[in-house]
């Protein structure tokens, strides 16, 4: 007697999308632990630090900006930043009322020695993939995020938006 195949079931393409960014979320939370116990930082603190080290002497408002965190998650993370020598904050001399932050030696040491935020196994994976794939996959990601946090997408050519 042979045996009958279960009916298929549709897709869940929400469905398969939960079970996809819990996989990125645990990555993410296994790789910042493992950072945190190599460098001492978190992973927000490291991110604070390259905006820093990319943007030079900034403010908060532009490391907001540049790291995607709120101001005052911003001012949080320079406090303890500061508290460890690894940045320095100072008053313009300008307008006394905008404060600048500016890497210091050990923040840049800090950031010399520190692992990549990704991990050298997903970046030789990620690189080994054609070119156009890379595109999409960041692309799809970017409009993930921006769902995510509510942003209002702009349909894109070709799209039935």
């Amino acid at each position: 007697m042979d045996a009958v195949a279960p009916p298929e079931r549709p897709i869940d393409p929400t469905a398969s999308l939960v079970r996809s960014m819990r996989k990125i979320a645990q990555a993410i939370d296994v790789r910042s632990r493992e950072i945190a116990r190599l460098t001492g930082l978190t992973l927000p603190q490291l991110i604070v630090l390259q905006s820093v080290r990319t943007l030079g002497e900034v403010t908060t408002q532009a490391i907001s900006r540049d790291a995607s965190m709120s101001p005052p998650t911003v001012a949080a993370v320079l406090d303890k930043l500061e508290a460890r020598g690894m940045v320095e904050r100072y008053r313009s001399t300008l307008d006394r009322r905008v404060v600048h932050t500016r890497l210091t030696e050990a923040g840049g040491a800090a950031l010399e020695t520190s692992p990549g935020l990704l991990g050298a196994g997903f970046i030789a994976a990620f690189a080994a993939l054609p070119l156009q794939t890379r595109a999409e996959v960041a692309g799809s990601l970017d409009v993930l995020a921006a769902l995510m946090v509510g942003e209002a997408l702009s349909p894109t050519p070709g799209s039935d938006g």
